[in-house]
């Protein structure tokens, strides 16, 4: 499958923001209970040895409790153990990703992980050190977040390495797409959301079929789509919580185009098989390439952080305060010179200016309705968050037609069909190549 993102680098959109970044119109939800505690370290068993590396059923109930705490849902004992077979491959494949880092020699520096940290941290609007408070309380130790960050930060540079000249889109390449565009003006393109959990063993087939099946089942419940593909997506789409964006038919595998033609949008699939794995994909839209016309807002916010993430049942003081300041704001905001001043006095923690907006492209449905009938001119209600509260106006609204891409959109869409294949190339190979002992972990 395709997308047409650049290789991801993780500061600017990492899987740890994935799944801790929530948007301006996301409603609080209870916090899940956790996962049952993990086996001590005198009860812990071997999982899986990979290349002598072991990894422990300690190692299976730290992911699995990161799990519990991303998807926001109260996880089961029972969807738990339907998880951890997958979880234990997926801790495998990264610590094969970890062995090819080390093998080239890749040195991720401490000082990198806490610099991408640390953003997480400020994107987030969380003072410093706070990230590793919140995944203590729940019972998430922060080295299960560093490993995640030192792998995705050591295998996209192994990606780049693996590529060579072939990173290199030439002008060639851009001009054959743009006449591509040119010739289908007027045909269909669909936003797809993706997550693909590959198959290494034919044999293992339907315990992956299983596997999706659950995922399938949380998505349904309300789980957010992102933060399921950051957490178990095998393709690089991953690292953009599996967002394909806009393409063709052609651009998917063809059960998943003959699947995404007949879904409504918002629908998540069932288990589509592909080749070297399973996918499952979201509709997150539909368009005619080059006549579609969709609204653009522009918009300013002013944003007020809360000190610690928002619980709904018991909101501490500076939440309630914060709350009261953004109604009072709602009431006196009249311009968008006012929001840009108020968000100034605020410290600017999120840019008053979020950038042009295509209303039918954003992935909040709360959102979309509340900008959709918000008149120029009339600041919005408190959108509350679990890290703060905005107010939003619109400063204008316009219809537009889909543009073409543009030449770097073009070099970017084909620059990860290139880093996606050679990865999933890749990651075969270092199965294929390595010496494993995988065990039960049930």
């Amino acid at each position: 499958m395709r997308c047409n993102q650049g290789i991801p680098m993780i500061g600017r959109a990492s899987l740890v923001l994935l799944l801790l970044a929530g948007t301006a119109a996301a409603q609080p939800r209870p916090k899940p209970p956790a996962p049952p505690a993990p086996p001590s370290s005198t009860g812990e068993r071997i999982v899986a040895v990979v290349n002598g590396d072991v990894i422990t059923t300690g190692d299976v109930a730290a992911r699995a409790r990161l799990f519990a705490l991303t998807t926001g849902l109260p996880v089961t004992p029972d969807v738990l153990a339907r998880l951890r077979p997958q979880i234990a491959k997926q801790l495998v494949d990264e610590r094969l990703r970890l062995q090819e880092v080390q093998r080239r020699k890749i040195n991720v520096s401490d000082q990198e992980i806490a610099s991408a940290i640390g953003e997480i941290e400020q994107r987030n609007s969380m003072a410093k050190g706070a990230l590793g408070g919140n995944l203590a309380g729940a019972g998430v130790g922060l080295r299960t977040l560093i490993d995640q960050v030192r792998v995705q930060l050591g295998w996209t540079r192994v990606l780049r390495q693996e590529l060579g000249t072939r990173a290199e889109i030439s002008a060639a390449d851009v001009a054959d797409q743009v006449r591509q565009f040119e010739s289908n003006i007027g045909q269909p393109e669909y936003r797809v959301g993706e997550i693909f959990l590959p198959i290494d063993d034919p044999a293992k087939q339907a315990d992956t079929q299983r596997f999706a099946d659950t995922i399938i089942a949380q998505l349904r419940a309300g789980a957010p789509f992102p933060v399921m593909a950051a957490q178990f997506s095998q393709s690089q789409t991953a690292l953009q919580g599996g967002d394909l964006g806009w393409v063709r038919s052609n651009q998917l595998d063809p059960p998943v185009a003959a699947i995404a033609q007949q879904m409504p949008e918002g629908a998540i699939s069932n288990p589509i098989v592909v080749p070297g794995g399973i996918t499952i994909i979201q509709l997150r839209g539909r368009r005619q390439l080059g006549r579609d016309q969709s609204t653009v807002l522009d918009l300013r916010q002013a944003f007020i952080p809360f000190t610690g993430v928002l619980d709904p049942r018991a909101p501490s003081e500076q939440q309630r305060r914060a709350v009261e300041q953004a109604k009072s704001l709602s009431g006196s905001i009249h311009s968008c010179t006012e929001m840009e001043a108020a968000n100034t006095r605020l410290g600017n923690v999120r840019p008053a200016n979020p950038g042009e907006v295509r209303l039918e492209q954003l992935g909040s449905a709360p959102l979309r309705t509340l900008l959709g009938s918000l008149q120029p001119g009339i600041a919005s209600k408190p959108v509350i968050s679990t890290e703060g509260v905005a107010v939003i106006i619109v400063c204008s609204r316009e219809t537009k037609t889909t543009a073409a891409p543009t030449k770097e959109e073009i070099s970017a869409r084909l620059l990860n069909e290139r880093v996606e294949l050679t990865a999933r190339q890749l990651q075969r190979d270092l199965r294929r190549r390595a010496t494993l002992d995988e065990r039960s972990v049930s």
